[in-house]
């Protein structure tokens, strides 16, 4: 027993072994009640989002699960810190430790937060407005960037680092950066342009030169587009703001200009009704607005005329649907009236001289 008392007094970097014993187990112990405490915490914010349709409640049913067992160390080892007698640097060296933990975990939970709003706003506003799911997804990205950049800045501060001259060093180095990486940085500008100024968002179909396709996703450098064909297509935003698109996602109806051409034999008081035919088989279907059908010019081999109608919707398959049934009911008509269509044909004139 004596022994072991003795060992027990003996002194190790100013306290002694029974200090240090004491100071372990409570350690141990204040970190095993902080995991129960944790678990115990979760359940009941689960419980809690069962029942409610609160917001504040599933961020932190998201973020309890996000607080990491090395945070809760860094308390238990400064509970347990209490029972020890500790020079100054020592004290000094275990607060910015614990300090620096902290800092990382709230940067955790910052980020577990933003993501958790930013995947429910782009879940509830995916088919409302696809616009808005492409800003808030930058803005969140810039957020969770901003949150870890000033993270990393409070940890050199508590690490005794010059924040100031830092700084400053990283804005000569970020202008040698961006002389270095001119095209990514035209991109990401061209990027943010895009998902401020809207000019096209996911879900729209885009023609862009003789490319056409819906676009699938808007990223930091590119755009992918899947074609028509099936394959994708990835254009640079910076390449893509400076091409001519157009964007047939903005299309509130489709303007439809036809011509159509009949032989030269065609009596003139068939040509006058034939304006009226082609009016009668275009107000025949729904969803369409006449504009305007006319004798337009004497063609080659054809007598022309030109017609112009609206579609009330923009889908082209609708409109292709829509121009069939057109052509179909022009086509009877056509047949009743005895018109006939004109197509490619000469007409060859000799004249022979007399004898």
């Amino acid at each position: 027993m004596r022994s072991m008392q003795e060992l027990l007094e003996k002194t190790f970097y100013g306290n002694t072994l029974e200090s240090w014993a004491i100071a372990a187990g409570f350690t141990i112990a204040v970190w095993l009640a902080l995991f129960v405490v944790r678990k115990i915490a979760a359940s009941a914010v689960n419980r809690l989002v069962q029942t409610t349709a609160l917001a504040w409640d599933d961020v932190l049913a998201a973020a309890i699960p996000r607080t990491h067992g090395l945070f809760l160390l860094s308390l238990a080892l400064l509970a347990g810190a209490q029972w020890l007698t500790l020079s100054e640097v020592d004290q000094q060296w275990l607060r910015k430790i614990v300090v620096v933990v902290a800092l990382v975990q709230v940067g955790l939970w910052a980020t577990c937060a933003v993501t958790f709003f930013v995947t429910t706003y782009r879940e509830r506003k995916l088919k409302e407005d696809p616009a808005s799911v492409t800003t808030i997804g930058a803005l969140g990205l810039l957020a969770r960037l901003t949150i870890w950049i000033l993270v990393a800045l409070l940890v050199l501060s508590n690490a005794g680092v010059e924040i100031a001259p830092l700084l400053a060093g990283l804005g000569v180095g970020g202008i040698a950066i961006a002389l270095a990486v001119q095209t990514v940085l035209k991109d990401l500008l061209a990027s943010l342009s895009i998902m401020f100024d809207k000019p096209f968002v996911v879900g729209d179909f885009l023609m862009v030169g003789d490319m056409l396709g819906a676009v699938e996703h808007i990223g930091i450098k590119t755009t992918r587009v899947r074609s028509l064909s099936g394959e994708q297509l990835v254009f640079s935003n910076n390449d893509l703001l400076e091409s001519r698109i157009r964007n047939f996602g903005r299309m509130k109806e489709r303007r439809v200009v036809f011509p159509l051409g009949v032989t030269y034999q065609t009596p003139r008081d068939k040509l006058a009704k034939i304006p009226g035919i082609i009016k009668a088989a275009i107000l025949s279907q729904e969803r369409t607005r006449f504009d305007r059908s006319h004798f337009k010019a004497y063609g080659d081999f054809s007598l022309n005329f030109e017609t112009v109608y609206f579609v009330g919707v923009p889908d082209f398959n609708t409109y292709m649907e829509i121009q069939q049934a057109i052509n179909l009911r022009i086509h009877e008509q056509f047949e009743k009236e005895g018109i006939e269509f004109a197509y490619p044909t000469q007409t060859l004139f000799l004249n022979q001289p007399k004898a």
